[in-house]
This record gives C-alpha cells, sequence and structure tokens, in this order.
C-alpha cells in the first residue's frame, strides 16, 4: 500500500474576512502526481500557498510525513522537504539563470538534484546559463522556476499554473519532463486551469469550485467534471 506523504484535513482558509477555502482535504502519496484543478477563485492557489507555509493554517490541517505542520512558515516547510513552483514564475530579475537555480540549492539538503541534473532535464538552461533570467522566454523562465524548486531536492513539488501564459507547444513540452522528475519517488501536486494537460498528467484528480472539493477521483473523465460543475 502506497505511503501517504501529505494529507490536507479540512482546511480553511481566509484573506482578512474573506474565506478562501471551505474545510478542503486532499491526501497525495510518495511518487504520485495530484492535480488540482478549477476556475479562476476556485481556491487552487491559496491551497498551494498554505501547504507551502505562505499562509497558516490549523496545525493539524496539514500533515506532511506523519507530523501536523499546518502553523509551521515557509522556510521550514522547505526545510522539510515541499517546495513551490509559484504561479508567474517569480524569478530574480537581476540574477542570471544560474543564479536563480543556485538560490534554490542554498539549504543543501540532500537528493539527487543538482545544477547538472537540472540543465539534463533542461538543456536550453545550460546554453543561456550566463544570460539574465529576464532575457529568457516565458516557457524558459517557467523551467528556470521549476529547476530552482528541484535544487531544493524536495520530496513534494507544488506547481501553480504551469500552463499560464505559454504556447500550447511549450506546454506540451514542460508537461513532457513531468516523468523524469517522479521518477525517483517525488510527489508533484500540479494546479491547472489546463483541465486536458491536467488529466493526462496526473493519478488523481481534485476539482475545486468555490473554495469547496466539488469532485475527486482517480480516474475522470472531462464528462465526469462538466458533470459535477453544472449540475442543477
Amino acid at each position: 500500500m502506497p505511503e501517504t506523504l501529505l494529507e490536507v484535513r479540512a482546511l480553511d482558509a481566509h484573506y482578512g474576512d474573506f474565506q478562501a477555502l471551505f474545510g478542503v482535504s486532499i491526501k497525495v502519496e510518495a511518487g504520485q502526481v495530484v492535480a488540482v484543478i478549477g476556475a479562476n477563485g476556485a481556491g487552487k492557489s491559496t491551497l498551494l500557498q498554505s501547504i507551502a507555509g505562505l499562509i497558516r493554517a490549523r496545525r493539524d490541517a496539514i500533515v506532511f510525513e506523519g507530523t501536523a505542520v499546518g502553523d509551521e512558515p515557509a522556510h521550514v516547510m522547505v526545510a522539510r522537504g515541499i517546495a513551490l513552483v509559484p504561479e508567474g514564475r517569480r524569478l530574480f530579475p537581476s540574477l542570471t539563470v544560474e543564479e536563480n537555480l543556485l538560490i534554490g540549492g542554498q539549504l543543501a539538503r540532500n537528493g539527487p538534484w543538482n545544477l547538472d541534473r537540472v540543465y539534463a532535464l533542461f538543456p536550453v538552461l545550460s546554453e543561456r546559463r550566463n544570460q539574465p533570467s529576464t532575457s529568457l522566454s516565458g516557457g524558459q523562465q517557467q523551467m528556470v522556476a521549476i529547476g530552482r524548486a528541484l535544487m531544493s531536492n524536495p520530496k513534494l513539488l507544488l506547481c501553480d499554473e504551469i500552463s499560464l501564459g505559454l504556447a500550447p507547444i511549450v506546454v506540451r513540452d514542460i508537461y513532457s519532463r513531468l516523468p523524469a522528475i517522479v521518477a525517483d519517488g517525488l510527489s508533484l501536486i500540479i494546479v491547472e486551469q489546463d483541465i486536458v494537460q491536467a488529466l493526462a498528467a496526473s493519478d488523481h484528480v481534485y476539482c475545486l469550485q468555490e473554495g469547496r472539493v466539488r469532485l475527486e477521483g482517480a480516474s475522470l473523465t472531462l464528462d465526469d467534471i462538466a458533470a459535477a460543475y453544472f449540475a442543477v
């Protein structure tokens, strides 16, 4: 039976007086790819930010490797092995490609990911290693953001809107690298509006609507999702 890496248990999240998540529960097994899909404002990014420690939660609402960590800050979550690829990439514009990547490895966690392996995954980054990150295309910047997160050697990688603003051919190229990313047992949560890509890449899918899990399953189809979202 697969080992449970992460459990989110009845998570509520607020921005001031606004409640963004209502009792959200998800589970991620070791080596599993989980997709979280939904429209804008569904609470997808809030869920990832809560798991990453950017939004504090009730301590027992997030359990990682059997330990309740919901109220721990982001730097502690990274040290535990949770890395976030944020929406919009958030690269350091004054730094080169390689300098951005090296920042991800500052904790020196043990694991398989280093510069050579990131460059093997994304060869174009090796060619542009000394260029400013702002000189890259959107797809190449997304590769840097993913590589930077992998440099921390996480056990759980959180990817927020990989496809946002990218051409379909670039999105397919990035998604084609996911099997290599999880090959060593790393677990992955993908937040996506691109439902087709999410369904194809994941082992399990959660559909969020207005801050609540509306549907979840291991083999959902577009028809399943449409029925759940438009049910009267």
